[in-house]
């Protein structure tokens, strides 16, 4: 048989489990601000103080975000300009089609072909 001191008995483990579980939900639940000289230690981003940033940092942060939206509206405009060159076989190919293509159309808007 197991002595005492081994196995608790089940109400004893219980309320020593209620005592640490109140104790996590108060260390949980405290929201205190800390001090000015505390230091802060490993903190969530979402919890770390706001530093304001400076005019000549806005500034900046922008200048920097302009020069991207122009430089992308740049490679933007000059990839609608350029066109691949095109192999000669190619044009042809599509010249031939294209008269081929405006025959047809002629010859089916008209009516030669009833005759």
């Amino acid at each position: 048989m197991s002595t005492s001191e081994e196995h608790p008995s089940p109400d004893e483990a219980l309320a020593r489990a209620r005592a640490a579980a109140k104790k996590m939900d108060a260390a949980l639940d405290e929201d205190h601000e800390p001090e000015p000289d505390e230091p802060l230690g490993c903190q969530p981003v979402w919890k770390r103080p706001r530093k304001p940033k400076s005019k000549a940092k806005k500034k900046e942060e922008l200048h920097k975000q302009r020069w991207r939206l122009q430089d992308a509206g740049r490679r933007r405009l000059a990839a609608g300009q350029s066109r691949r060159p095109r192999s000669r076989q190619n044009r042809i190919g599509n010249a031939a089609a294209r008269r081929d293509a405006r025959a047809l159309s002629r010859v089916r808007h008209s009516n030669a072909w009833l005759w």
